[in-house]
């Protein structure tokens, strides 16, 4: 669902890359960039300019690893980071280096055409996968060798998973690697073109394409999928009423690109590596976290902050982004070690961290990163875990395997899955999942000012309606009724949730779309929870006469069912999405409605008797 960067955006990209700049030093540069597209799913760009005394200018070995200086805006972590920003180290060795042992031999002339580019067999470019030293990609039929920039700018590795093949199937995942000036930077690195035997309509052959979700995870059918690959689905309304803790077949699933391969026999071995505001750091394996630190158990809600986004474009207008309802949110029980024991133990001070510990930043397997305020992980009753169990079994692969970090009672964007790094710095996280797509705008707001609001954090209250059923009305002896309408009972079912450890205190129900009111019955499940604060969800039930749902529905055979839920604080839900509009469909929290057909569930229960 990824949004191209603006024209001028990449104008500028492109008039900097050209322009030679003096060696200055990297953090000097650090700045950040805003885009004029009010759609644009970038973030604040993290710009680091560098430039080297002199350009590449020999042409006549294509095929010999060249430096050449280019000076690029450096996107922070994220897979719009890796194939975005060619960021690369400054150098006054020669440009042109010896050929390394594991590079092919120079072409014959059979191998080259009048453009002077070597030609090389899909099983040379193999050759430079992602253990090699100088690791190379393909783009429609060139080969580029990547190896001076990977090591450049955080995150580079991941592409990686490229090296070797084509680069294509991963610069689909977002539209933005395909725009020209993009291409324009690729070709910097241009050392041959594939082999036309290798070729097939201009392409590589598809059997030579490596699929990178290939190794996904195979889903629960219960799930409903909104996109296969990244897969993004929800947990149906009734698994979300059937318990009180989601089970982790069906517990929904975010996804913003492919799910990291973590062997089981190498889980233990996974390595975290943390670092302090003044550069120290340290580094732990999961056996160690599990060894030295002692583990606690939080039962807490997972909610993505576009939960019930189609709601609000039903309601409202369209909105941008995964058409959730109701099931972007689940709830399981957590156990892992605290992240303030991990961050004490690797000499941050607790009771004064310093002036430049202000947010905590997560980075993923995959590049996914995001950061929270410090606040919460040094509040002794915040309950921030680093997580390896989930519902009493190993982290599943799509939930983060086999480490994530858990933030109670926020969003769930915050909740970084196959966590490898974590550095707590006086600024949030770079990446466009913290400075740009989980942000909320006014109605009007259509020109977007992503420095203007503050990223989604802490959520807030909501409620849902997941289940309505017809049960029959238990008779006494000998005691008849020829009218079905005084011999059942609707049984109304669903969720309220409050972030920040703010328990739900009531939910109220209307039958005919919001003139009258009462309460529902609020489930005790405080016998699951674990923690130490309301981090979970409120399980509701509300029962009532089919003939009063009749009553109410002055003559028709439809009615709207609406409910609202209020927390601890008494905050409460607005009543209409078109109050709390905003263009990318976050936080659609206004009451839930439900339209219930009441003669058509009398029909339904006939047969089904």
């Amino acid at each position: 669902m990824s949004i191209p960067v603006p024209r001028q955006f990449g104008l500028d990209l492109l008039r900097a890359a050209r322009r030679p700049r003096p060696k200055l030093p990297f953090s000097k540069y650090l700045d950040t960039q805003q885009s004029s597209n009010p759609c644009a799913r970038f973030f604040r760009f993290q710009s680091a300019f560098r430039a080297a005394s002199s350009k590449a200018t020999s042409k006549t070995s294509p095929h010999a690893r060249r430096l050449r200086p280019l000076p690029i805006l450096a996107a922070g972590t994220g897979l719009l980071t890796i194939l975005f920003s060619v960021l690369q180290p400054v150098t006054h060795e020669s440009l042109e280096e010896p050929r390394d042992a594991d590079q092919p031999p120079n072409p014959t002339p059979n191998d080259s055409d009048d453009d002077g580019l070597p030609r090389y067999r899909l099983s040379e470019v193999k050759e430079h996968g992602p253990k090699s030293e100088n690791p190379w990609v393909i783009y429609e039929d060139k080969v580029y060798d990547i190896t001076d920039w990977v090591p450049a700018h955080p995150g580079g590795e991941v592409i990686l998973r490229a090296a070797g093949g084509s680069i294509e199937p991963y610069w689909n995942i977002f539209s933005i690697h395909k725009s020209p000036y993009v291409r324009e930077i690729l070709e910097q690195y241009l050392v041959g073109k594939v082999h036309p035997d290798d070729l097939e309509n201009g392409r590589p052959l598809q059997d030579h394409i490596e699929d990178p979700f290939e190794s996904d995870p195979v889903r629960d059918p219960r799930l409903k999928k909104h996109t296969e690959k990244p897969c993004n689905a929800e947990t149906p309304g009734e698994e979300l009423a059937e318990s009180f803790l989601t089970p982790n077949e069906v517990f929904y699933v975010r996804n913003h690109m492919w799910v990291p391969v973590v062997e089981e026999s190498e889980a233990e071995d996974h390595n975290i590596t943390v670092e302090l505001p003044d550069g120290d750091s340290k580094t732990y394996s999961i056996s160690d976290l599990k060894t030295r630190f002692k583990q606690y158990t939080v039962t807490a809600v997972l909610q993505c902050s576009g939960n019930r986004r189609n709601d609000m474009t039903r309601f409202a207008k369209k909105t941008n982004g995964l058409q959730w309802t109701v099931g972007a949110i689940s709830c399981a029980k957590w156990e892992g070690v605290r992240l303030r024991d991990v961050l004490a133990d690797a000499g941050l001070s607790l009771e004064d961290p310093g002036e430049d510990a202000q947010h905590v930043q997560f980075s993923g397997l995959e590049a996914y990163g995001a950061s929270i305020p410090i606040s919460a992980v040094l509040d002794p009753y915040g309950d921030v875990l680093l997580a390896f169990k989930m519902n009493d079994a190993p982290l599943p692969r799509d939930h983060g395997f086999p480490v994530r970090v858990i933030v109670p009672g926020h969003v769930a964007a915050r909740c970084v899955k196959w966590v490898n790094k974590i550095v707590v710095s006086d600024e949030e996280s770079n990446t466009t999942w913290q400075r740009r797509d989980y942000k909320c705008f006014g109605p009007n707001e259509v020109k977007q000012d992503w420095d203007k609001y503050k990223a989604i954090q802490v959520m807030p209250v909501t409620s849902a309606i997941t289940r309505t059923r017809l049960k029959p009305v238990g008779k006494r002896l000998g005691e008849e009724t020829s009218d079905p309408a005084q011999d059942s009972v609707v049984q109304i079912e669903g969720y309220a949730y409050s972030g920040g450890g703010r328990e739900i205190q009531r939910v109220d129900i209307s039958l005919d779309g919001g003139e009258t009111w009462d309460q529902a019955q609020l489930i005790d499940d405080s016998g699951l929870e674990r923690g130490n604060k309301a981090w979970c969800w409120k399980r509701w039930k509300y029962e009532t006469g089919l003939s009063e749902v009749a009553k109410v529905s002055k003559g028709e055979s439809k009615t709207t069912l609406v409910v609202k839920a209020t927390d601890d604080a008494y905050n409460t839900q607005p009543e209409t999405h078109k109050s709390i509009y905003n263009l990318r469909g976050n936080l659609a929290t206004a009451w839930h409605r439900v339209d219930f057909d009441y003669t058509a569930a009398l029909k339904d229960r006939g047969k089904s008797a």
